[in-house]
């Protein structure tokens, strides 16, 4: 499914842009002053981009989202979602293509993820189809745990698991140029992944 993928830094814009489209808001922690690449996300639906310009001070992207692993618990649209999510933006090895570090990270990456993070519960791709302003991204992987806690202490189970994790990454991503992760609560002001704010009626 492809969606738009908006980044910036305003979580109250981010938020009613998100609200008006049906669309799925994530933000950093206001209290946290350190350089974030950007602060909000907004995934939508729509076939008027310009709805999420004011949300998008930090670049736009056409995506196509996997969901790798989704959560036992849901919350009430416009309310907070359990737990917390990490955003990864990732940027692929210089001596590989976007196709092929795309498919490491969806064939190979994903299964070992879901291996080797105990506590992850929850788990989408957000691989990039084209960057349409800020920073060529490839990818934004939303890894989401059931607290803050359980993020820093079970995000890996063992030295093992930390190990073979890293050194997957390191096949696929350029370390140096993917912006460091954003730790966000989500939103949903619709459903998860969107869907347009507005259907139209078929014959």
């Amino acid at each position: 499914m492809h969606e738009l993928v908006v980044t910036g830094n305003n979580p109250d814009t981010a938020a009613e842009v998100a609200a008006r489209v049906n669309g799925v808001c994530y933000a950093a922690d206001p209290h946290d002053h350190r350089d974030f690449p950007f602060r909000t996300m907004v995934r939508a639906m729509t076939d008027d981009a310009s709805l999420l310009a004011p949300a998008a001070e930090c670049g736009t992207y056409l995506a196509f989202s996997r969901i790798i692993r989704e959560r036992p618990h849901t919350a009430e649209p416009g309310s907070p979602s359990p737990g917390v999510t990490a955003i990864f933006a990732m940027v692929h090895r210089p001596d590989l293509s976007h196709v092929e570090g795309d498919s490491h990270w969806r064939d190979t990456h994903a299964p070992l993820a879901l291996a080797h993070h105990p506590g992850m519960w929850d788990y989408t791709q957000l691989s990039v189809v084209a960057t349409l302003s800020g920073q060529p991204l490839d990818g934004f992987a939303l890894v989401s745990f059931s607290s803050l806690k359980d993020m820093r202490e079970r995000f890996f189970g063992d030295d093992n698991d930390r190990e073979v994790i890293r050194a997957d990454v390191a096949k696929f991503a350029d370390g140096q140029r993917s912006p460091r992760r954003v730790i966000t609560t989500e939103t949903i002001y619709g459903q998860r992944p969107p869907v347009p704010a507005v259907t139209w009626p078929h014959d």
